[in-house]
C-alpha cells in the first residue's frame, strides 16, 4: 500500500494512534478528528496591469476550547485546504503542548507571491481581511505570518481590520513590525524555541555540543537562525540547503556568510570551499543533529532507513510521515516533533498578543527568558510522558496535548 502523504490524513492518523494509547473516549476522538469551522472565500484582486484575478483563500478554526484560535496565513502556489486543515490541527496541539491559553487555526491563499508585485500582495492581503474579518479578532482567532508572509503583510492586514472596525486593535494579529505593536524577539522565536529543545535533548542524550555536527534543511528565516544558534551553542554546522540546492563543508559553515551569499546569488549553491549536495542527500548525512526547516513530507519511508542523525529537531511543520516515524524510533533516532520543537514562534506570538492587550511591552531579554521557561517545561513534560509510556516523543507530545484539549472540551460539554 502506498504511503499516505496527504497532510490532513497524516494529522488524523497521528491522533488516531495516540487515541488508542490513551483509551480516548470514542465520542471525544471523533470530535477532535475534524476542525470545528472551515471558512473559504474567493478573493478578487486587481493586478497592476488593470486586469483582475481570483485567488482561493481559506481560514480553518480547528479547536478553540482552550482559547481563541491561533495560527499563521500562508501564501503558496501549492496550498490546499487539506494542508491548511492539517496545520490548524497541529496548531491546536502546539498551543496545548506549551500550555498557553489559545486554540489552533490556520489560513492560506493559493497564489505565487514571487510572481506578484508588492502592491498586488498588499491588495490581496487587504482582500483576505475583508473576506474573513467577521470570524477573526483578538477574542476569536488571531492570525500571524507563515510561509511567504511577512511583518509588512501583517501590518497591511491590521490596518485593514482597524479601518473596518473603526478603532485600534493591535491584538488582532501577531508577527507585526515593532512600530505597530510587535514583540521583541519574535523574528527568531521559532528557531530560539527549537534551539532550547535541542539543548535539553542533547543533555538527555549526553551529546557534547562542542563535538557535535549538524545539518539544516531549509535556509529561510527559521533555517538561518537555526544554523546561527547551533553555532553559538558550539555545534559545527556542516551542511545547509534551500529550495534550490544544498552545500556541504566538513570544516563548518559561517551562517552569516552563507546568508549573504544566498541573498546575492539567490541560492546557497556555489558557496566557496563547499561541495554542492541535494536536499535529499543533506537529510542522509552522517551528522549528530538534523534540523528539517523546510516543508512537509521530507522524511518518508523511502529515506527514513538512510537517516544517520542521532537527533532530529523538526523546525518545519510535518516534515516526517508517521511510517517514517516508526522506522526512526526503531533505529533509536530521537525526534523532537514539530509541534513541540517549533512552538517558540506561537509562544512569542502569544506574548505579543498579551502585550498588545495590556499596552505594556517587554525587553528581548524578558521575552527570551519567558520563552526558555515555557519551552523547557514543555520538553520535560513530553520527555517524561515518553519515558513513562515507552513511546516516541511525537506520540508523547500528542498524549500531553490531546489530554489538555480533551479536558477543556469535556468541561465545556462539547463532547
Amino acid at each position: 500500500m502506498p504511503e499516505e502523504l496527504n497532510p490532513f490524513k497524516i494529522a488524523q492518523k497521528q491522533l488516531d494512534d495516540v487515541a488508542k494509547l490513551m483509551n480516548l473516549d470514542p465520542k471525544m476522538h471523533k470530535f477532535l478528528r475534524e476542525p470545528m469551522r472551515v471558512h473559504e472565500a474567493t478573493l478578487k484582486v486587481k493586478l497592476d496591469n488593470g486586469s483582475a484575478k481570483e485567488f482561493k483563500a481559506f481560514r480553518v478554526q480547528y479547536n478553540d476550547a482552550r482559547g481563541p484560535c491561533k495560527g499563521g496565513i500562508r501564501y503558496h502556489p501549492d496550498e490546499t485546504l487539506d494542508t491548511v486543515k492539517a496545520l490548524s490541527a497541529w496548531m491546536t496541539w502546539k498551543t496545548a503542548v506549551v500550555d498557553i491559553p489559545l486554540g489552533g487555526g490556520k489560513g492560506g491563499v493559493i497564489c505565487n507571491p514571487k510572481e506578484m508585485s508588492s502592491s498586488e500582495i498588499e491588495r490581496l492581503s487587504r482582500e483576505y481581511v475583508r473576506a474573513f474579518w467577521k470570524v477573526l479578532g483578538p477574542d476569536q482567532d488571531v492570525p500571524a505570518p507563515d510561509v511567504y508572509t511577512t511583518p509588512q503583510i501583517m501590518a497591511w492586514m491590521l490596518d485593514e481590520y482597524e479601518k473596518i472596525i473603526g478603532k485600534h486593535a493591535p491584538a488582532f494579529i501577531t508577527g507585526k513590525p515593532l512600530e505597530l505593536g510587535g514583540s521583541q524577539g519574535r523574528g527568531d522565536a521559532t528557531a530560539k524555541g527549537v534551539a532550547y529543545t535541542i539543548r535539553d535533548a542533547m543533555k538527555h542524550l549526553k551529546i557534547d555540543p562542542k563535538k557535535a555536527t549538524a545539518a539544516v534543511q531549509g535556509y529561510g528565516n527559521a533555517g538561518y537562525f537555526m544554523a546561527k544558534f547551533l553555532k553559538e551553542m558550539g555545534v559545527k554546522v556542516i551542511a545547509v540547503s534551500d529550495s534550490k540546492s544544498g552545500i556541504l563543508c566538513e570544516k563548518g559553515l559561517d551562517p552569516e556568510k552563507v546568508l549573504n551569499h544566498k541573498e546575492q546569488n539567490g541560492s546557497v549553491a556555489g558557496f566557496p570551499e563547499c561541495k554542492n549536495v541535494t536536499n535529499e542527500q543533506l537529510l542522509e548525512l552522517p551528522v549528530d543533529i538534523l534540523v528539517p526547516a523546510a516543508l512537509e513530507n521530507q522524511i518518508t519511508l523511502k529515506n527514513a532507513d538512510k537517516i544517520k542523525a542521532k537527533l532530529i529537531a523538526e523546525a518545519a511543520n510535518g516534515p516526517t510521515t508517521p511510517d517514517a516515524d516508526d522506522v526512526l524510533y526503531r533505529k533509536g533516532v530521537f525526534t523532537i516533533p514539530d509541534f513541540l520543537a517549533n512552538a517558540g514562534g506561537v509562544t512569542v506570538s502569544y506574548f505579543e498578543w498579551v502585550q498588545n492587550r495590556y499596552g505594556h511591552y517587554w525587553t528581548a531579554e524578558e521575552v527570551y527568558s519567558k520563552l526558555d521557561a515555557i519551552m523547557t517545561k514543555a520538553f520535560n513534560d513530553v520527555l517524561q510522558m515518553s519515558l513513562k509510556h515507552k513511546v516516541n516523543m511525537r506520540k508523547a507530545a500528542y498524549m500531553v496535548s490531546v489530554k489538555r484539549v480533551a479536558d477543556a472540551v469535556k468541561l465545556r460539554g462539547w463532547a
